[in-house]
C-alpha cells in the first residue's frame, strides 16, 4: 500500500527553529529534561549565538516568556511565504512587524548558505524518514475513527530546535507534525530516523490522531455532550490535565490508537513498551482497557453493530470501567 505521508524540509520551520537556538530556549529545554541533540542543533546554536541580541530574537524571548505554546508560534511562521515572510492577518499577540525582523535575521544570519553547509545532514533526515513511511497508510487505519481524512499528511524531520518534542499543526488543508529523532540515552547523540520506526510512527500518528480527533468531536458537539453525562474513568491527575470529557477521551483514543498501530504494523514488544511509558510518564493506568474497547469497536463496527464512532462514545465510558474491572481481576 502507498504511503499516504508527505515527507518534506521547510525552511519557514528551519528559520523559527534557527531563532530558538539564539534564545534561551536550549538552555532551558536542558534544564527541564537533560539530554543530547543533534550535531546540527549544536552547530547552529554556535552559528547563531552573536545573534541573540537581534530584534526578532529579541520578540522570539518575549513570547516565549509570556508562555506562547511552540504550536502557536510555529503555525504563524508556517503561514508566511518565503522570502518576504508577510503575515496577512496577523494575531493580536504576534510582535509589531515582526515578519520583517525575522527577514532581516534570516538575512544577516546568512541562513541560506547556512542550510546549505548543513544540507548533507538535513538530507539525510528527510531520506531516512521517508523511508520509514514508504508502506506506511495512517487514513485507512483512522477512518473507522473519524471517517474519510481528506488532509494531507505531512511529515517535516527537525534536527533543530526544539530537541525533545514533536508538534503537530493545522494549516488549511494539511495536517503538519515537525518531529525530532528519538532521544537517545544521556549525552549521546539522537538516533537517526530510520533507526527507530516506532518513533516515526508514534510521533506522527500521535499529532494527526489528536488534531482529527479533536475536529471531529467539535464537529459533532451535541452528541459529546450526550455522551459526556456518563464521565470518563480517569485518575485525578488525568482530570486535572484533561479537564473536559472531550480532552479525556481525545487523549485516551490517541494513546490507545498509537498502541494498537504498533502492535499491528511493528510488533506486540514496540506496542507494550509504549503502553508502558505511557503508564508511566503519563499515568495512563486505563491505557490497557482502552485498547481492549477499542479493538471491540473496531470489530463491532466492521461486524455492522456501529455505523460510526458516533454510536460508541455515549456507551465508551460504561465499556472502559467493565473491562477495567475484568483486567484488574
Amino acid at each position: 500500500m502507498p504511503t499516504d505521508v508527505t515527507v518534506k524540509i521547510d525552511d519557514r520551520a528551519r528559520l523559527l527553529s534557527a531563532a530558538l537556538s539564539a534564545t534561551r530556549y536550549p538552555e532551558l529545554a536542558q534544564k527541564r529534561r537533560p539530554h543530547g541533540t543533534h550535531s546540527h542543533a549544536r552547530s547552529t546554536s554556535k552559528q547563531l549565538a552573536p545573534f541573540a541580541d537581534h530584534a526578532a530574537v529579541q520578540d522570539l524571548q518575549g513570547l516565549l516568556d509570556q508562555g506562547a505554546p511552540l504550536e502557536a508560534l510555529f503555525t504563524l511562521i508556517m503561514t508566511t511565504r518565503l522570502p518576504d515572510l508577510t503575515i496577512e492577518r496577523p494575531p493580536r499577540w504576534m510582535p509589531a512587524n515582526w515578519g520583517d525582523k525575522l527577514r532581516d535575521f534570516m538575512q544577516r544570519a546568512a541562513l541560506t548558505q547556512w542550510w546549505q553547509d548543513e544540507d548533507g545532514a538535513w538530507m539525510k533526515a528527510r531520506e531516512d524518514a521517508a523511508r520509514m513511511f514508504e508502506s506506511i497508510s495512517f487514513k485507512p487505519f483512522l477512518y473507522p475513527f473519524v471517517g474519510d481524512v481528506t488532509e494531507n499528511l505531512v511529515f517535516v524531520p527537525n534536527i533543530s530546535f526544539p530537541t525533545d518534542q514533536e508538534l503537530g499543526l493545522r494549516l488549511g488543508r494539511d495536517l503538519v507534525c515537525i518531529a525530532p529523532p528519538r532521544l537517545a540515552w544521556g549525552d549521546s547523540p539522537p538516533w537517526p530516523y530510520n533507526e527507530d520506526p516506532t518513533h516515526v510512527y508514534r510521533a506522527a500518528l500521535s499529532q494527526y490522531a489528536k488534531m482529527l480527533m479533536i475536529g471531529y468531536l467539535r464537529a459533532h458537539a451535541d452528541v459529546v455532550a450526550d455522551a459526556s453525562k456518563n464521565p470518563i474513568q480517569m485518575g485525578d491527575q488525568g482530570r486535572i490535565k484533561y479537564p473536559t470529557w472531550q480532552d479525556q477521551f481525545a487523549a485516551l483514543f490517541v494513546a490507545g490508537a498509537v498502541a494498537i498501530f504498533l502492535e499491528d504494523h511493528v510488533n506486540k514488544a514496540e506496542a507494550s513498551a509504549y503502553v508502558l511509558m505511557e503508564r508511566k510518564t503519563n499515568n495512563l493506568t486505563v491505557l490497557p482497557a482502552v485498547i481492549a474497547v477499542l479493538r471491540r469497536y473496531m470489530n463491532e463496527r466492521e461486524a455492522g453493530k456501529f455505523g460510526s464512532l458516533l454510536d460508541f462514545l455515549p456507551v465508551f465510558p460504561k465499556q472502559l470501567r467493565v473491562t477495567t474491572k475484568i483486567q484488574a481481576l
